[in-house]
């Protein structure tokens, strides 16, 4: 940081910044702030201030836990605030403090269709003007819908910009309206459940009162349903790049629906469906199933409410996948999951688990980065 002259901390200092609030981390002899990154962290805010206060060396080495790439270490260059008083922190401190200086020029082997790396990439802090400077794509200092709308890009550039992630600073949303439309494009994931599960509630128990303990078997089966739904709608709707018309009209409603989301993967506010999209989608479904139990119409019902609750499911998987730490077996399709978004986007499609990909032989096989040799 050339011109600016950082301030020295006593160990103390560095130890009391041990909160969400405010959360200091060193390498060796450097001093880092990293508040603004705690929520953005792919593993869970909770696994960083696990180390709030503390010296992070062994840990961002540890290969047992996570071994963690060159574009970690970048992001903590970006938050240099000072260093460790010499006098306290003793020689060792200081001959170790150049560790996080290891991110060279280049970050190492990259996945050629994303330009990622790690899964650590996805959060690494876009610089707004070079990226532009760069690609000519969008201005992430701008509204970004009537950017596209009028860009005139083709299909073609727009799927190789979308599926390069850029990460937005400082866990705010890009600008997509601009307006008093800004909100409606964004949702807490907890309102998802706070919308949804009441009326799923409520069908169930009048589906229950009607059919008895038979009505487990449809509701069931919706739930069952969704799963297939969750694959179906994410390979062939969301991701329906091969099929995507070539226009303005296509590529914005293809942006409004999935694009937005592997161009920005951790906008934790554009993570779960928006209440008005989710009526849009899931009113077809609700016809379809009235449809074929066109019999019974209680029947349809503990379907279709149990469909709604694996959608409730999903969408809090997805965003927990990308947002928190988690048990075992989920760390594994978080790691699945984030995969999708750094190392082949065209595989992958399950969520909430990969039974869908097995079956269609879309399990997504890592391939391996540019610069690698083969075994």
């Amino acid at each position: 940081m050339p011109g600016r002259t950082l301030p020295t901390f006593t160990p103390a200092e560095v130890e009391s910044h041990n909160n969400a609030k405010s959360c200091y981390v060193t390498v060796g002899s450097k001093v880092y702030d990293i508040t603004s990154f705690v929520d953005d962290h792919p593993g869970g805010g909770d696994l960083v201030l696990e180390y709030a206060g503390k010296d992070v060396k062994e840990i961002l080495r540890d290969p047992v836990s996570h071994e963690h790439s060159d574009a970690a270490y970048e992001i903590l260059e970006d938050s240099l605030v000072g260093f460790v008083s010499p006098n306290a922190a003793g020689k060792d401190a200081i001959s170790n403090g150049t560790t996080a200086n290891r991110a060279a020029n280049g970050s190492g082997p990259a996945y050629a269709t994303t330009g990622m790396s790690r899964e650590e990439d996805l959060s690494v802090d876009t610089d707004y003007s070079k990226d532009y400077q760069t690609y000519k794509f969008l201005d992430l200092n701008k509204p970004l819908l009537m950017q596209l709308w009028f860009s005139g890009f083709s299909k073609e550039f727009y799927l190789e910009q979308i599926h390069r992630p850029r990460h937005y600073r400082g866990g705010e949303s890009a600008p997509l309206f601009g307006n008093f439309l800004e909100p409606l494009s964004k949702t807490s994931w907890y309102m998802v459940p706070i919308i949804w599960l009441p009326p799923v509630t409520y069908g169930t128990f009048v589906g229950f009162s009607a059919l008895g303990n038979f009505a487990a078997i449809y509701w069931l089966g919706g739930l069952f349903l969704w799963t297939l739904i969750e694959y179906v709608m994410h390979r062939f709707l969301f991701h329906i790049d091969n099929f995507l018309p070539d226009n303005r009209v296509g590529i914005t409603l293809h942006f409004l629906l999935h694009g937005i989301h592997h161009y920005l993967p951790m906008d934790k506010y554009r993570l779960v469906m928006p209440p008005t999209l989710f009526v849009v989608l899931a009113a077809p479904f609700w016809k379809l199933a009235h449809a074929v139990f066109s019999y019974n119409w209680y029947a349809a019902l503990a379907v279709y409410c149990g469909g709604v609750f694996g959608y409730i499911c999903y969408d809090l998987t997805h965003y927990f996948l990308h947002h928190r730490s988690l048990p075992s077996y989920y760390q594994q399709l978080k790691k699945y999951h984030l995969q999708h978004h750094f190392a082949d986007f065209d595989n992958g499609f399950g969520v909430t688990s990969r039974f869908w990909d097995v079956i269609f032989g879309t399990e997504l096989q890592t391939p391996p980065p540019k610069g690698t040799k083969a075994q």
